[in-house]
């Protein structure tokens, strides 16, 4: 909890947590809005789903981009900018009159939470190698807790709420005052120079790993998000009442987790933190695939227990990799957990649709082995 202190005792630590707390806060509010906006429209789910992809295409967008664009601003003014135009944009979502301009805001919220997620996860790295501080994980802590609190608290004031975008607004204003108030503390920082070089493939080998094993973690974490209920329900004949416990679970850990996670890295290093994520993980779905609802609902909570300390270490490494800028690296890891976190859930409903959710809760601990092997080949 050493790196918990660290970020609640200086602003210098804080500010950085506060921003990615405040996308998943953004995020949070958005979930619990998208039956009325989708009754709003008229809209099936299928089809909500090409607007959510147009959010998809933003952030890939800027995967690509965000590097160069964090270069000439340099990380603290980017990771400002980026989340102001987050909050400005956001509320636009509540505002669509129709289908398309759906699709139109949620491509900039994707262009502008891909940037901050860039952008912020390089601020950390930056704090890191300039103080000598483990903070990253705890950064992530914070983003995990935000998305609690947000979905937590607007879930029970939900019924009393008659005007969405109220809601939203004030939500928005609060965040904007907040980073406000701690922008000073980051909006200078620069990322070190790294001499200029030609883009060479092999300065991103070592990366390679590091890429396969956010993908798998990545993946992992949306089928969970997208099937841990119906998995629970079909396979586990849990209550219906219990179905939702899964992803409680796993979202409680993985909150506690990233809490721990700096304090464990320091004391046994990155790579083997990495290691003991994928085989607690693995463990919980070998729980999660015995189907029994008490012991699976217990392995989704090993699930995010384990993979929680995993993706703040990718980028820490990632961040720190020779020869190449430190948001080229993070971009690189972001770009490969994004996808993984696209590709899981349909990915699951493919081996679901030719044969059961069985094979697909198989084929995620399948990727948690490729996940715990490829841990041994990351260089110290």
């Amino acid at each position: 909890m050493n790196s918990l202190f660290l970020l609640c005792s200086r602003s210098r630590y804080l500010a950085p947590a506060v921003v990615f707390s405040t996308i998943n806060i953004l995020f949070g509010t958005w979930a619990i809005y998208i039956p009325t906006i989708k009754n709003k429209l008229g809209i099936d789910e299928g089809t909500l789903g090409v607007a959510i992809f147009f959010m998809a295409l933003g952030t890939i967008t800027m995967l690509l981009s965000a590097p160069g664009i964090i270069k000439k601003l340099y990380v603290g003014k980017a990771t400002a900018y980026g989340i102001l135009g987050l909050l400005l944009v956001f509320p636009l979502l509540f505002v669509a009159s129709s289908f398309y301009m759906l699709c139109f805001v949620m491509f900039f919220v994707g262009i502008f939470s891909g940037f901050t997620d860039i952008a912020m996860n390089t601020l950390v790295t930056e704090i890191e190698k300039e103080d000598g501080v483990h903070i990253m994980s705890a950064n992530h802590g914070f983003f995990s807790l935000g998305g609690m609190v947000s979905a937590g608290i607007g879930t029970f004031f939900l019924t009393s709420i008659t005007y969405p975008l109220y809601h939203v607004l004030v939500v928005v204003g609060i965040m904007i005052i907040v980073n406000a108030l701690l922008v000073r503390n980051y909006i200078h920082i620069v990322s070190k120079e790294v001499e200029e070089l030609s883009f060479n493939i092999r300065h991103f080998i070592p990366l390679f790993g590091l890429i396969l094993i956010g993908f798998c973690v990545m993946a992992s974490e949306g089928a969970i998000v997208d099937w841990s209920a119906l998995y629970l329900e079909k396979v586990s004949k849990a209550k219906i009442s219990w179905t939702g416990f899964g992803y409680t679970a796993f979202s409680a850990t993985m909150a506690l987790g990233r809490f721990l996670g700096d304090t464990i890295s320091t004391k046994i290093g990155a790579k083997r933190t990495i290691t003991l994520g994928t085989l607690v993980g693995g463990l919980g779905f070998i729980m999660v695939l015995l189907v029994d609802p008490i012991i699976a609902i217990a392995g989704f909570g090993f699930v995010g227990l384990g993979f929680s300390v995993i993706v703040p270490e990718l980028f820490r490494i990632g961040g720190r990799a020779e020869n190449i800028e430190a948001s080229q690296g993070v971009s690189a890891i972001a770009g490969s957990g994004f996808v993984g976190f696209l590709v899981g859930p349909v990915l699951l409903g493919f081996l679901a649709d030719i044969s059961s959710l069985r094979l697909s809760f198989l084929a995620l601990l399948l990727f948690a082995v490729v996940s715990f092997a490829m841990s041994f080949l990351i260089k110290k």
